[in-house]
């Protein structure tokens, strides 16, 4: 059996993926992103897993970026491929429900099996051809096209495309069926029975006319089982919540639209199904499938055999990759969307070696973006991770832009991982293996523990399971008791940081840690912890970072300012 392609998953060796936490998704406003690229859940939830399981692999951070280059470049794949996704019940899905083709196994099925079939057919010829008519640069869908080909010239293709298009000549001959129900004493159905397979369909005068009109006449009340002649048809619709018995056929004629004749000629004991008592009308293609099954026996028998050849080729060879271009085309649809709107993206350089851990350029927090503040008014700005500057304390005044940066630097690692172009100008940048965060926990979380515990042993949790090569993001962690409780806590955390060499950004109101930089880094020879501030401007925010001590502002002061309780301002005009 042909190995399944990925456009997302490359087969290199040595790849290992690592899934980022509920938490950190949160924290990243993961949910917020998906919701802008799709309001259809199933997508959403696909979306949000592929991006958040990541691997510090290079190489496959560059394969992606290829495959949504080309994507995003090319309107045309987007469009003809989400066409095929719309039309093709079984790629609408996201996969078949597989039904082995055993003996169990009616006609209804078979013939739901061979649409599925016809539909992976003609897929595999329209994306050949797409693939075929527009030009490709990646190594993803090159091979993607290649695995296509392949699977249109293989032996069993072109057979399987004749025995398809053999067997639904021969089904599509069926057009109605004619049916017989006996009855009790009671009036009620006890048993229904195939006649005959007709190859036109029934029209409202012909065979059988209203049998409960046929009835209300005791003349028309025939002798024995022979046909006269003297019915017609009459089509009846069948609810699609399939309530009710098979017995109120008789008493009311809005059960079943088939030919319903009491005591049909022809219905033999082969041909005919027990009725259990109580049954719905649910139930009736059950009887019907067992009889026509009888009925059509070499064509069942043809069906099932040529479905067991070719049982598990949809599922292997085309629904599993539907995922992944749903991922690319909808990111492609709103970075180019967003391009158009002015705001600021760009490819991204993985980098392979510990020289250059983050170069980013006139980067900004995506989320400013998804909730309306044009371009104009984002402020960007320029940070780098290296072995100089590997833990960053930032500080800053409260509402300046702390908890904003810390979160945009997350999302770009998110974005460029997942081969999406990132909101920069530039971005290079070595992958990390994970992402771990330490955001504020919310209320309903911390009551068992209280807030500092639980703090610490969420801050405990993540330390655990980073490495050198993942990013830490830590957004006033501690800040929930006393300053000197919490300094002396963040102090030891940013020490261990430090010995594991994790990328960290640890914004916080607590100034007196990032003025002990030298401390820190004087007590261990490791990666270096440097200071980090958003500058003010004549007492007014920035927005703008810079690599800097503190500027000693009070921040309590700065709160007070902001919701006039200071002295001054308290005290105004009195």
């Amino acid at each position: 059996m042909k190995r399944q392609y990925s456009i997302l998953y490359p087969n290199f060796e040595g790849v290992e993926y690592k899934q980022l936490s509920e938490i950190t998704c949160h924290d990243l406003a993961l949910d917020l992103l998906c919701k802008k690229l799709t309001d259809n859940n199933k997508e959403l939830k696909l979306i949000k897993e592929i991006i958040s399981n990541i691997t510090a692999d290079p190489r496959v951070a560059e394969y992606r970026q290829e495959v949504f280059s080309d994507i995003l470049n090319s309107p045309d794949i987007r469009k003809r491929m989400i066409e095929l996704f719309d039309k093709f019940e079984f790629i609408r899905n996201y996969g078949v429900n597989h039904l082995k083709t055993d003996e169990k196994l009616g006609i209804w099925h078979l013939l739901r099996r061979m649409d599925e079939l016809d539909d992976y057919i003609n897929c595999v010829e329209s994306m050949r051809e797409c693939f075929s008519e527009n030009e490709i640069q990646s190594e993803g869908l090159k091979g993607f096209k290649n695995y296509i080909d392949e699977l249109y010239h293989a032996a069993n293709f072109s057979e399987m495309k004749k025995d398809i298009a053999s067997l639904k000549i021969q089904s599509s001959e069926v057009k109605s069926v004619t049916v017989g129900i006996n009855v009790n004493d009671r009036f009620e159905a006890t048993e229904i029975g195939l006649i005959s397979i007709n190859n036109k369909h029934y029209k409202k005068s012909g065979i059988v006319s209203n049998f409960a009109d046929a009835l209300s006449a005791k003349q028309k009340i025939q002798d024995g089982t022979d046909w006269n002649g003297n019915m017609h048809f009459h089509p009846v619709a069948i609810p699609s919540d399939g309530e009710g018995l098979i017995g109120d056929i008789i008493g009311n004629k809005t059960k079943i639209g088939l030919a319903a004749m009491a005591g049909m000629a022809g219905v033999s004991s082969e041909t005919t199904a027990k009725i259990a008592e109580g049954d719905g009308a649910s139930n009736l293609t059950l009887y019907l499938s067992n009889i026509v099954n009888k009925m059509l026996d070499m064509l069942v028998r043809k069906l099932r055999d040529t479905l067991n050849k070719y049982s598990d080729i949809v599922v292997l060879n085309i629904s599993h990759i539907i995922p992944e271009f749903i991922y690319y085309i909808r990111f492609a649809e709103f970075v180019e969307k967003s391009m158009e709107d002015g705001y600021l993206f760009c490819k991204t350089k993985p980098s392979r070696c510990d020289d250059v851990l983050m170069k980013a350029n006139d980067f900004y927090n995506l989320k400013l973006a998804l909730t309306g503040t044009g371009m104009k008014d984002i402020v960007t700005n320029h940070l780098e991770f290296d072995q100089e500057h590997t833990i960053y304390i930032l500080t800053g005044a409260n509402q300046g832009g702390k908890t904003t940066v810390t979160q945009a630097t997350g999302i770009l690692y998110l974005l460029a991982q997942g081969g999406i172009y990132v909101p920069a100008a530039s971005f290079e940048y070595k992958p990390v293996d994970c992402i771990y965060t330490h955001f504020p926990a919310d209320e309903d979380k911390t009551l068992d523990l209280g807030r500092l515990g639980e703090e610490c042993k969420r801050f405990k949790e993540g330390y655990d399971l980073c490495t050198k090569d993942s990013l830490y993001l830590l957004n006033e962690s501690f800040s929930t008791t006393s300053f000197e409780e919490g300094y002396y806590i963040a102090k030891d955390s940013v020490k261990a940081l430090s010995k594991k060499s994790v990328r960290t950004i640890y914004n916080t109101h607590m100034h007196k840690l990032g003025m002990d930089i030298d401390e820190l880094n004087l007590e261990n020879n490791h990666a270096k912890v440097s200071s980090l501030v958003v500058r003010s401007e004549e007492g007014n925010r920035s927005f703008k970072i810079k690599v800097a001590p503190p500027e000693g502002m009070s921040y309590a002061g700065d709160i007070a300012k902001r919701y006039g309780v200071t002295y001054e301002m308290l005290t105004e005009g009195l």
